[in-house]
């Protein structure tokens, strides 16, 4: 399966419908005072809609990438409008200024950071606008946050939601690579002190409330940071020769799509896809292949249908589906 110009389209109409949609709204947001008691959109002016912050970041992803490879379209005429409405300097010096309150240090660490990176990746790839120079300085911001957090981060949290480690470095890494290279290497060496000994995984997957596979996520980090004759190895002794991938690693079943919380394994579907598809891109033909393919296959038949459906899903799940579809370097 890969992404067809009408499915780009109906992500797009997803997108486009929520991230100015305020409401519903889960804030990430310490109160210093009752002043502090504000509206998302007082709070965040570009990052109000969506259900959350991070997701509208990871939302605003999802159609500047639309509009990359897909042009043409009138969706691409709206998001490219809508952009330049929303991305102005005095919006985004209110987000910066809102992550630099001392109570903020805490604020989307790391899931929100490595989006917001990533977003900020995405803006430099359209030259013909100024997003990525009006996002720069809160990318910056985050990528320093990025470096003075790996020093003090003695264990990787292997969680499969948002605070998870690995999802934030491998979004993180792919910005640096062109921009910091002091966080590459920063990045790199944390990695290879968390990883590298692993084997033989026996995790117990899925959590009821995952959207990311620990161990496949840390897998696609590590797959970016070790050389591939390395990792390929390394990838045979954590997942391959234990069985785990042909044993376990099965489309996970959503039973109530309203919720929020369960309706994540949605979206672990689409990451495991992603995961495995990406990674077999680095291995190169092997073994395990026809494997890998197939399982990152059933996991995709099983969730695109469910990208569309639930606002609870919505709101998020199409970037995600972008993941999944796009492994590598998503088409540029």
């Amino acid at each position: 399966m890969e992404l067809t110009q009408e499915m780009a389209r109906k992500f797009a109409r997803l997108a486009l419908g929520h991230v100015t949609q305020e409401y519903p709204n889960k804030l990430d947001h310490v109160l210093a005072s009752d002043a502090d008691a504000q509206s998302p959109r007082a709070l965040h002016p570009v990052f109000f809609g969506s259900f959350d912050w991070h997701s509208c970041v990871h939302s605003w992803w999802a159609l500047l990438t639309i509009r990359r490879l897909y042009p043409d379209t009138q969706e691409a005429v709206r998001i490219d409008d809508l952009a330049t409405e929303t991305f102005t300097a005095e919006k985004l010096a209110a987000e910066l200024d809102y992550i630099n309150r001392p109570s903020s240090r805490g604020f989307e660490r790391p899931y929100g950071w490595g989006w917001l990176l990533y977003l900020h990746h995405e803006a430099a790839r359209h030259s013909d606008r100024q997003w990525a120079a009006l996002l720069e300085p809160l990318a910056r911001a985050f990528a320093q946050r990025f470096g003075d957090y790996l020093p003090i981060l003695t264990y990787p949290i292997t969680v499969g939601t948002h605070a998870n480690s690995a999802f934030s470095l491998v979004l993180a890494r792919e910005w640096a690579e062109e921009r910091d290279t002091q966080l590459v290497s920063d990045i790199d060496a944390w990695s290879l002190g968390a990883f590298a000994q692993k084997t033989a995984y026996s995790g117990w997957e899925p959590g009821g409330d995952e959207f990311l596979s620990p161990v496949l996520i840390a897998a696609l980090l590590m797959s970016r940071v070790m050389e591939p004759a390395a990792f390929a190895i390394w990838f045979e002794n954590l997942v391959i020769s234990n069985g785990w991938i042909e044993r376990e690693c099965h489309p996970a079943t959503v039973s109530d799509r309203s919720d929020g919380k369960i309706a994540h394994l949605d979206g672990l579907n689409l990451s495991r896809a992603w995961c495995l598809r990406s990674i077999d891109r680095v291995t190169g033909p092997s073994a395990a292949s026809a494997l890998m393919e197939a399982r990152a296959r059933s996991h995709l038949n099983t969730a695109i249908p469910q990208v569309e459906g639930d606002y609870m899903g919505e709101h998020w799940l199409a970037s995600f589906a972008l993941l999944a579809l796009l492994p590598g370097d998503l088409g540029s």
